[in-house]
């Protein structure tokens, strides 16, 4: 059954609470086939993973490819709670998925629409289509508050 972007947004921010959590930044992500069902979640965590790709984009696409069994994601969606960076842009457009919808945008590194629109580029042989700004307030309110706290407690 198909939903409205805000009901699977609110599926990603629930996503992003559990990267708070665990003192990662505080972003989450969902894949969304084209039934409507979520095959794929993920949250921030390079920090605890060690590891500089376990963005919460990427840890969605890679939950989604293990439940499809296949790396291709055609006729999905992706719903992430800020602007994708160029790496998770580049992952979407390698999986195939078709559609990106996020929540506030990313005035520093986001390549869906803020910076540049990596998914527009000529050279790439797939097309993204792109949401932005769905449930911005709330995904901006969660930054915020992980934000705060970490300077209150590094004293800055």
């Amino acid at each position: 059954m198909q939903r409205s972007d805000e009901f699977y947004m609110h599926r990603a921010l629930d996503e992003a609470r559990r990267a708070l959590a665990e003192d990662e930044v505080p972003i989450g992500a969902v894949v969304v086939d084209a039934a409507g069902e979520v095959i794929g979640r993920g949250f921030n965590r390079p920090i605890a993973g060690h590891d500089p790709t376990a963005h919460a984009e990427v840890e969605a696409l890679r939950d989604a490819a293990q439940a499809c069994g296949n790396y291709r994601l055609e006729g999905c969606t992706l719903f992430v709670t800020l602007e994708p960076c160029l790496m998770c842009t580049g992952a979407m457009i390698h999986a195939r998925v078709d559609r990106l919808v996020y929540a506030a945008a990313e005035p520093k590194g986001g390549m869906a629409e803020s910076r540049a629109n990596l998914f527009a580029q000529p050279w790439f042989n797939h097309r993204v289509a792109v949401t932005g700004g769905v449930l911005a307030a709330p995904a901006g309110r969660l930054l915020q508050q992980f934000f705060r706290a970490r300077r209150e407690r590094d004293g800055a």
